[in-house]
C-alpha cells in the first residue's frame, strides 16, 4: 500500500478523469476514490500506478499536436470548451462580450493569452478572415431572445424578441458568416429548447435553411436534459453539423446515458452546513415576500412562486436571474428560513466543479456576477457526453478534410 495524499490527488487531476470514468477505469466506487483523494485512507499501489500512467499519457498528449483546432464563440465561462478539450482539441479563438465572464474564463484557462479573447463578435462576423483557421466551431449563442421567459417578458414590455432583437437576436448570422468563410469540418450550437417553437417555428426554420441549404451542412439536433449528469432539469437544444455527410445522428445518444437509478440528486453537490455563510439565508423580509407572492398566485390558479428543494431532489433550471431572490431553487434548512445555493454549489450544479475538476471564481467576481455566469452556462458533463458521442464522426470528418486526394478533387 502507498500513502494517499498530494501525489495521488495531483496525478488524478492531471489524468483528466471524470469521477464516472475513474469508476469504470479503476473498478472502484466514487466514494472509495474520494476517500483516496482526501487522504482518508491509503491508496493501493495498483490504483496509484494506473492513475500515474493515465496522467503521464495525458500530459504527453497535451504536448503533442492537437487533434483539432476549435473556436469558442459566445463562450461565457467556457463550458463548451471543456468538453472538446477533453477530446484533444485546442482552442485558437474565443469571443465573449461580458468582462466578468472573461475574467472567470481567463482564470480557469490560463493559456488564454496564446490566442485572441475577443469581446464583440460582430467585427469578426463582418471580417471572418480575422479568425485563425479552425476545424470545429462551438457557439452557445444568446438564448434570451428565444427563451419562453425572455419572450414573455419582452412582449409584456412591448420589446422586440427573436431575430428582431437587434442587440442579441440576430447574432446567429455572425455564426453563419464565419461558417461560410472558414467552412470548418463541424460545429456544435447550443440554445434554449424553446428555440424550436419560437415564432411558430419560423425562427428555427430560418436557422435550418441557413445551415443546410445555404451553407450545405448536414445537421441533426436534440433537446437534452442535464439530469443524467447533474441534479438539475436543464433542457437545451444542441445542433450538430458536419460539412461532409459522415452519417452523424443523435438516434443512439440515449444509449450512452447512465442508468436512471444512478442519476445524481442535490445532496451530491451541497456543501456541509458549517461551510455556508449566513448571508445565503433569505432575510425575513424577502422570505415573507416570496411566500406572499406564491399565495397570491396560487389563489388565482397560477403556478408562479418559489420552489424548495432538499438533498434527495433534482432542481429546476438555474437561471441568470438567480441573484435577485433565488426563488427558483431554494434550499430548505431546519429551524430557519431557506437559503440560496452558494456560488460553489452552482459551479457543482452546472458541472464546472465535477469529480476531480476544481473551478475557480476570481476574487473580483461578485456573487451576483457568478450567479449570472452559471445561470447562462451549459451543464459541462452533458457537453462532455455529447463531445464523446460526436468523436467517431468528428474523426471521420477530419480525415476527409485532410485527405490530399479529396483536396485535389475539390480544388
Amino acid at each position: 500500500m502507498s500513502n494517499a495524499g498530494g501525489d495521488f490527488a495531483g496525478d488524478f487531476s492531471r489524468s483528466g478523469l471524470s469521477m464516472s470514468d475513474a469508476e469504470d477505469e479503476l473498478g472502484l466506487t466514487g466514494r472509495q476514490i474520494r476517500r483516496y483523494l482526501s487522504g482518508e485512507c491509503k491508496v493501493p499501489k495498483l490504483v496509484e500506478d494506473r492513475v500515474r500512467q493515465l496522467a503521464s499519457a495525458r500530459m504527453r498528449q497535451r504536448t503533442a499536436p492537437p487533434a483539432f483546432r476549435f473556436i469558442d464563440l459566445f463562450a461565457g465561462i467556457g463550458g463548451l470548451r471543456l468538453g472538446f478539450e477533453a477530446l484533444g482539441g485546442k482552442c485558437v479563438f474565443t469571443s465573449e462580450w461580458d468582462k466578468w465572464s472573461q475574467e472567470t474564463y481567463r482564470r480557469n484557462f490560463p493559456d488564454g493569452d496564446d490566442h485572441v479573447m475577443a469581446g464583440d463578435i460582430r467585427p469578426y462576423g463582418a471580417k471572418p478572415s480575422l479568425i485563425p483557421e479552425f476545424d470545429v466551431l462551438l457557439a452557445g449563442f444568446p438564448c434570451q431572445p428565444f427563451s419562453l421567459a425572455g419572450v414573455s417578458k419582452k412582449k409584456s414590455l412591448g420589446r422586440k424578441h427573436g431575430f428582431d432583437d437587434e442587440k442579441q437576436g440576430n447574432l446567429f448570422f455572425e455564426i453563419e458568416s464565419i461558417l461560410r468563410y472558414h467552412r470548418p469540418a463541424a460545429f456544435l450550437l447550443e440554445n434554449v429548447k424553446h428555440l424550436q417553437r419560437h415564432d411558430g417555428g419560423h425562427t428555427f426554420a430560418v436557422i435550418r435553411r441557413a445551415l443546410e441549404n445555404e451553407l450545405g451542412y448536414t445537421i441533426d439536433f436534440r433537446v437534452i436534459s442535464s439530469a443524467p449528469w447533474v441534479p438539475q432539469k436543464r433542457e437545451r437544444i444542441f445542433i450538430v453539423g458536419f460539412r461532409d455527410d459522415v452519417g452523424f445522428s443523435f438516434d443512439d445518444f440515449d444509449q450512452t446515458l447512465p442508468p436512471e437509478a444512478e442519476w445524481p440528486t442535490l445532496g451530491s453537490i451541497l456543501q456541509s452546513h458549517n461551510e455556508i455563510d449566513s448571508k445565503y439565508t433569505l432575510t425575513p423580509r424577502l422570505w415573507q415576500y416570496l411566500q406572499d407572492y406564491r399565495r397570491k398566485h396560487e389563489s388565482k390558479g397560477n403556478g408562479f412562486g418559489y420552489s424548495m428543494f432538499g438533498p434527495d431532489d433534482v432542481t429546476r433550471t438555474l437561471s441568470a436571474r438567480y441573484h435577485k431572490d433565488g426563488s427558483e431553487i431554494l434550499i430548505e434548512q431546519k429551524g430557519t428560513r431557506p437559503r440560496r445555493l452558494t456560488p460553489t454549489e452552482c459551479a457543482r450544479l452546472m458541472g464546472f466543479e465535477h469529480g476531480s475538476r476544481k473551478w475557480f471564481i476570481p476574487e473580483r467576481v461578485s456573487d451576483t456576477q457568478a450567479y449570472r455566469q452559471f445561470g447562462n452556462a451549459v451543464a459541462v458533463p452533458k457537453v462532455e457526453a455529447i463531445a464523446r458521442y460526436m468523436e467517431p464522426w468528428l474523426r471521420k470528418a477530419l480525415e476527409l478534410q485532410n485527405d490530399p486526394v479529396r483536396q485535389r478533387k475539390v480544388a
